[in-house]
């Protein structure tokens, strides 16, 4: 356990001649408002800001960071409110603690809504002081390191939440060595069996791979030497999450991963980089198209380093980055290196680059009401952004990943990306949703009539992207279906001969409560979409009519159940009980499984899983949501295809239909592909319901050889 003494001499060494008494103030204030308080472990509370302050010390922040993070969990934990810590400590001290304290005192309809809250006042935090972001950072660093004392569910749900959130924001601060630590504690219980795994493997190299970095790092330090370059050298082994991380996106094996061992090369000055560079592949074979420069192109979190991968003694493949000690301290600690409070406002040139991310996150955030949106949203945005693309002009364009020429063009302009009908790449005309890679020229063909399409919404990966075409589609959908809606109410009306238009205004806006809504169009709009029937409005409209009682004709029942639009009985859509609803082709949802209603207008309600690749893209209008749930008792069997990649090994196939039969499944149908010593297996079975499906894909995951089980399901 960390002493206060400790901290205060860390913080000593970085800040000579200050003055502690702020900091010790904070730590009596914490110790007498936490006092009797224990955490899981049994250890007294103090002890998680005192490990929460030490982090930021390392960090070498300043006086008033590290009295917010002592004082972090007053405001929550104890009956102190945010007004005594601003009397006691000042506005700046208040405003950290106040920014890292968690909503939990407001009540929120759903888990979803209250995770988006907190997550939307941590980044509007985040614009107005950078030391909440470091709090919270270093929080959650000290609680995953102590996360096997919590119950398993909760150790779960918040090690995923670290992965999808915390270790991102890490790297798009910058702050390597954080992101690095806090993936790991993630994978270690998200995904326990495969962290062991990978852990046996290097542990089991890990004496040849010290001995072999040891070689390396001599015969680089000779080679510097020999050219008068000044250099200090590491060695690293790659992360155990990245390992597997890699693993599991290219299907290779541990030895095919050109990066596993690095030697980093810290000199001087940029020259003195880039001659580094030309010693190294003048003395081992590089390997091509594994040369990066990002010091020349840095990454958007302004990561700088070159980085080569050669094949080095013994035919081993390694890495080897180049960077100054500047450079090296901000790939290690991110803003944290070099951050210094200036009130909030006068920021270098290199602090707004850094920064432009998160103020076109908070612009989106204000737009959005539907928490999943704005999840969904935050995910994207904090993806490392890994592609970098050129404009005719050569001004460089960074994008995501798998990004595509629609996501190129928003990025340019949002009337540009409406427009957009073509690309070219290096000089050559591609589909639209090709697929860009860095280095690529990309030029943007318009036409001033043309109009974003629903399709683009599967294609595009940046959030920009995919909000502006939203965004469009929303108002061109809504005018169309406000006509729609307006034309089935008046076929209703003169099916019954009730007179629409002598309806008052009153009377529509009293309905228009009752479904909900806040003016008439939006009640047209729900019947045009399908969302409300447009008998029933009517009855409502004109209760003396006595439609609440006219059945379904018989004819317009066989129809639906001759068009396969029956409602599925499993499925209980919430106020509605006479909607069609049916589960989707797509992703096939499994009883027990997170369900979300689509309106689809003209076939009812389609129910996809909430991990339906498609879902994002169908839900680009929240009035299309419906809340759906599983209702009655169990019903029926329910197909799923799965997916393993494992070793091409006598028996495999076997031993996979074995332990299929083992948890009581029906296998319909099965595949095998081989080569390149990997073994695809498609395999389509019966299964009862979500918890049959993980005890299945759990007892695929325990085959020696199985290297990845993955359900299958369609864009």
């Amino acid at each position: 356990m960390v002493e206060l003494e400790d901290i205060l001499n860390k913080v000593q060494v970085y800040r000579p001649g200050e003055d502690l008494g702020l900091l010790r103030k904070a730590y009596e204030f914490t110790a007498q408002h936490h006092q009797g308080q224990t955490r899981l472990s049994g250890e007294p509370f103090v002890t998680h800001p005192l490990e929460v302050v030490n982090v930021l010390a390392d960090l070498k922040l300043d006086l008033v960071c590290l009295a917010g993070g002592m004082l972090h969990d007053v405001v929550e934990d104890t009956s102190t409110t945010a007004e005594r810590v601003r009397q006691e400590f000042g506005p700046e001290v208040a405003r950290i603690v106040e920014g890292v304290t968690k909503i939990g005192r407001i009540r929120f309809s759903t888990p979803e809504e209250q995770q988006a809250e907190n997550y939307r006042k941590m980044v509007l935090a985040m614009v107005d002081d950078i030391r909440v972001v470091l709090v919270k950072l270093a929080d959650r660093l000290h609680n995953m390191r102590t996360l096997e004392f919590l119950p398993p569910e909760k150790r779960v749900r918040i090690a995923r939440e670290t992965l999808e959130i915390y270790a991102p924001i890490a790297h798009r601060l910058g702050m390597g060595k954080m992101r690095g630590e806090l993936e790991d504690l993630a994978f270690r219980h998200l995904n326990p069996g495969e962290f062991e795994e990978v852990k046996k493997t290097v542990e089991s190299r890990r004496k040849v791979s010290e001995e072999f970095l040891a070689e390396v790092k001599a015969q680089v330090a000779a080679k510097m030497q020999e050219y008068s370059i000044p250099a200090r050298l590491e060695g690293r082994i790659k992360r155990l999450y990245s390992i597997r991380e890699k693993l599991r996106r290219q299907h290779v094996s541990i030895d095919q991963v050109y990066d596993l061992l690095a030697v980093r090369i810290i000199t001087d000055t940029v020259k003195d980089c880039y001659a580094a560079l030309g010693v190294i592949h003048n003395t081992w074979r590089p390997v091509p198209g594994r040369i990066k420069d990002f010091i020349a192109i840095p990454r958007p979190n302004l990561y700088q380093s070159l980085h080569t991968s050669v094949i080095g003694p013994h035919g081993q493949p390694f890495e080897v980055q180049i960077r100054t000690e500047e450079m090296h301290r901000l790939a290690e600690e991110g803003i944290a290196a070099h951050w210094k409070y200036k009130g909030g406002h006068d920021l270098s040139q290199q602090d707004e680059e850094r920064f432009a991310w998160l103020r076109h996150l908070v612009e989106w955030q204000q737009e959005m009401r539907d928490p999943g949106e704005f999840l969904s949203t935050l995910k994207i945005d904090l993806y490392p952004e890994e592609v970098y693309t050129f404009t005719p002009k050569g001004k460089v364009i960074v994008l995501p990943r798998e990004a595509v020429p629609i996501d190129f063009a928003y990025a340019i302009h949002t009337e540009v990306g409406h427009h957009c009908v073509g690309a070219k790449v290096n000089g050559r005309i591609v589909p639209l949703k090709t697929k860009l890679r860095n280095g690529d020229i990309v030029e943007i063909i318009t036409q001033p009539n043309h109009a974003p399409s629903r399709d683009w919404l599967a294609a595009v990966k940046t959030s920009r992207a995919r909000n502006k075409i939203k965004h469009w589609i929303n108002l061109a959908q809504r005018r169309q279906s406000i006509e729609i809606g307006r034309r089935l109410l008046e076929k209703e009306a003169r099916k019954y001969g009730v007179a629409l238009k002598k309806i008052n205004a009153e009377d529509f806006q009293r309905v228009s409560r009752e479904y909900g809504c806040t003016a008439a169009d939006d009640l047209y709009a729900g019947v045009g979409f399908g969302k409300f029937a447009a008998r029933q409005v009517l009855a409502h409209l004109v209760p003396s009519a006595g439609l609440e009682q006219a059945q379904p004709s018989r004819l317009s029942s066989a129809v639906k159940r001759a068009l396969g639009l029956s409602r599925d009985p499993a499925i209980e859509v919430h106020g509605h009980d006479d909607l069609m609803v049916y589960r989707a082709k797509c992703c096939s949802p499994v009883r027990g499984e997170a369900i979300v209603g689509y309106i689809t207008r003209g076939k009812g309600i389609a129910v996809h899983s909430k991990v339906c690749p498609n879902v994002q893209n169908l839900l680009y209008d929240a009035n299309r949501r419906i809340d759906v749930e599983w209702a009655g008792p169990k019903y029926g069997l329910y197909t799923v295809k799965l997916t393993l990649v494992a070793a091409d090994r006598h028996g495999m196939l076997a031993e996979v239909t074995a332990a299929i039969s083992d948890v009581h499944s029906n296998i319909q149908n099965i595949e095998a592909r081989t080569g390149d010593s990997r073994a695809m297996i498609d395999v389509t079975l019966d299964i009862v319901d979500v918890q049959h499906l993980q005890k299945i894909i759990s007892s695929l995951r325990k085959i020696e050889g199985v290297i990845e089980v993955d359900r299958v399901m369609h864009p």
